[in-house]
């Protein structure tokens, strides 16, 4: 029953590894159609737009599909961690493959950029000579040889990744039969005891799980024909009692509808489920194990193929090889064409230059002869204006003398008058002023008269009153105590204004 419910576990996740796979299988052999490498007779701006583009889809692709990853989470839930651990391991190195495989590839695009700059540096103002058209043939040979390499190392890397995936589809595909065929249980809660009606098994299951099944069917389920809690109270009992004849007395306790000779047969039925288990357990090892030497010897025949096809693409790109040089050759002889009709060209280009620049001269020299009788003009023209505006600019500036010596007459005129008039009342101010103070000393002289009417001016005169104590002193000398005693009832504090109260 464990190994069902982990198949069971498992068949979802595999479900969906299966169908990314096939996802991933079709858009590789888009990215295959579609690749500037192997696509021909299309603009290579167009070519390259798609292939970025897919390139794009596809990285988007594999991080949804990494967030997505649950076949780990599951194996955890359900304790399988070797099985985590072991998934983990080869995530590491399949990344830290690819990371290899990325710098690889950086650097053979530096290497090939490199080779096309040195290549157009060779081709900016140089004149042909047989030593630099054997230096560019050599540039031409590296770059080339450089861009069919990486070709072929592309190329051949995602065959080989084709190769893999299907390889791994059809496992897929046959676990999951074999996933299926294991799961086939009969129902946990059976109407009747009697033995069920069988139902035909895979032949590609092992005879050890077919005959389990078949005991099961036969024998009432997973419980042999008992209840449920009677069964778990007698398996608690035959446990606590390692299987000795003395759990039957504690087991009648437990199951009082049962008999000892129900018991036993019970007993029986148990043990034999548990032999068939161990079985069916151990055929299930051999299997794997006979699944991983199957799948060791098609590795090595996937190799030895491999090797095989290796050597034939040795020998094509032998022959590739061979037509790239004839290409060379042919590229080298149209280059000389090319650089022969460049130089006649050229010379054709230098004569018609000469009789243009030739006839733009004369052309320049009329011109400036032109231009220097316009400017004659011109100069005396600006001669006379300037006089012109000199004479004007001198009227008026006679004119705005003779307006500002006639304005600061009249300015001079009204300060000497506002003068006169803040004189005037500042002279009345102090005059009011005066006749306020005078006025304030009468007042004051008449206030000081009534006064000294009212007052008495004779006063006896008694100088021991100056030492005797005052009444307020007396007084507060009758009733002396102790200073500081008893709790403060009340302390005085400075008022809240209103505005500030609440804050």
């Amino acid at each position: 029953m464990p190994n069902n419910e982990g198949a069971r576990a498992l068949r979802p996740g595999a479900t969906r590894l299966c169908s990314k796979t096939t996802e991933e299988d079709s858009r590789l052999q888009q990215a295959r159609k579609t690749s500037p490498v192997c696509s021909d007779g299309v603009d290579p701006a167009h070519k390259a737009a798609l292939f970025f583009r897919e390139a794009h889809r596809n990285k988007r692709q594999i991080e949804k599909l990494e967030k997505e990853r649950t076949l780990g989470v599951q194996c955890r839930k359900n304790g399988w961690s070797d099985v985590s651990t072991e998934l983990e391991e080869y995530e590491k190195v399949l990344e830290e493959r690819r990371s290899a495989e990325k710098i690889n590839l950086n650097k053979q695009l530096v290497t090939i950029h490199n080779g096309v700059r040195r290549f157009q540096r060779q081709l900016i103002d140089v004149k042909p000579t047989p030593e630099l058209i054997e230096r560019l043939k050599e540039i031409m040979s590296e770059v080339e040889t450089s861009i069919n390499a990486l070709k072929e190392e592309q190329h051949s890397c995602l065959e080989e990744l084709l190769k893999e995936e299907k390889t791994c589809k059809q496992e897929i595909t046959a676990y999951e039969k074999k996933l299926e065929n294991w799961s086939l249980v009969v129902n946990s809660e059976p109407k009747l005891t009697t033995a069920q009606k069988t139902r035909p098994l895979d032949r590609d299951v092992p005879a050890e799980v077919r005959a389990l099944e078949v005991f099961l069917q036969k024998t009432g389920g997973i419980y042999g024909g008992w209840d449920q809690y009677d069964h778990q109270a007698f398996l608690k009992v035959w446990t606590k009692h390692n299987g000795h004849p003395a759990y039957k007395k504690e087991a009648k306790l437990y199951l009082p509808g049962k008999t000892l000779e129900e018991i036993e047969q019970h007993e029986d039925w148990h043990q034999k489920l548990i032999c068939l288990q161990d079985r069916k357990r151990e055929a299930i090892q051999r299997w794997k194990a006979s699944k991983h030497q199957e799948r060791q010897n098609r590795l090595q025949q996937q190799e030895e193929t491999e090797q095989a096809e290796r050597r034939e693409k040795e020998a094509k790109g032998q022959v590739q090889q061979q037509r790239a040089e004839e290409e060379r050759r042919e590229a080298a002889l149209r280059l000389e064409e090319w650089r022969e009709e460049k130089k006649r060209k050229e010379e054709q280009d230098e004569q018609q230059r000469l009789s243009e620049e030739i006839q733009r001269r004369r052309l320049a020299k009329e011109e400036r002869r032109r231009q220097l009788e316009v400017k004659l003009t011109i100069e005396e023209q600006l001669r006379l204006k300037r006089e012109e505006d000199e004479e004007q600019k001198r009227k008026r500036m006679e004119e705005e003398q003779r307006e500002m010596e006639e304005r600061r007459r009249e300015a001079a005129k009204g300060i000497r008058r506002f003068n006169e008039r803040d004189l005037q009342k500042v002279e009345a101010k102090l005059q009011e002023k005066l006749l306020r103070e005078k006025e304030e000393e009468e007042r004051q002289r008449r206030i000081v008269a009534k006064l000294k009417d009212k007052v008495d001016g004779h006063i006896s005169r008694d100088p021991s009153r100056l030492t005797r104590p005052t009444k307020g002193w007396e007084e507060r000398m009758k009733q002396v105590g102790p200073s500081g005693g008893g709790p403060v009832l009340h302390m005085f504090h400075r008022a809240v204004p209103t505005w500030r109260q609440g804050l």
